[in-house]
């Protein structure tokens, strides 16, 4: 898979989660996923298709880190995961695949992309209907983990 389609979303991922959330997270060491578990407890995945490329991104939070980044974007701090928490998951889903979009787009990739879906729970999967494989990428906080998962057909 070519590093060019993966490092706009590592990039956009900081982005958001700095601007938006006031949150440093630091990268760890990427890899291929060979399973569909998540690493994570809420999770939000999204597909994109254009003329030459299909693939596909998640971003999955530790319960940790998600209820923290709620806080801080919102000013709310829940318990446990709810419909709140999974709603601000599918939004930075849309806003970090915006944001990598973007920055393809002036590469000369243009994509369309789906409506997230967020799945929450211990051990919840997320399959990626792509051919190519899924690069699974961890990012430490204070407060948590999030990985993101990126795979393409290309």
């Amino acid at each position: 898979m070519n590093v060019e389609y993966i490092n706009p979303f590592l990039s956009s991922l900081v982005n958001v989660l700095a601007t938006m959330a006031n949150t440093t997270i630091v990268p760890g060491q990427p890899r291929i996923k060979k399973d569909e578990i998540a690493r994570g407890d809420v999770s939000g995945l999204i597909g994109m298709v254009g003329t030459d490329i299909k693939g596909s991104f998640s971003v999955s939070f530790e319960e940790g880190l998600a209820l923290e980044v709620m806080y801080r974007m919102l000013g709310e701090k829940p318990k446990t995961i709810n419909a709140d928490v999974t709603d601000m998951v599918g939004e930075i889903t849309n806003m970090v695949t915006g944001g990598a979009k973007r920055i393809l787009g002036d590469k000369g990739y243009e994509f369309s992309m789906a409506t997230p879906i967020v799945v929450s729970g211990k051990a919840h999967t997320i399959t990626h209907k792509c051919e190519g494989p899924t690069i699974l990428m961890p990012f430490d906080s204070e407060f948590g983990k999030v990985h993101i998962e990126v795979s393409f057909d290309k």
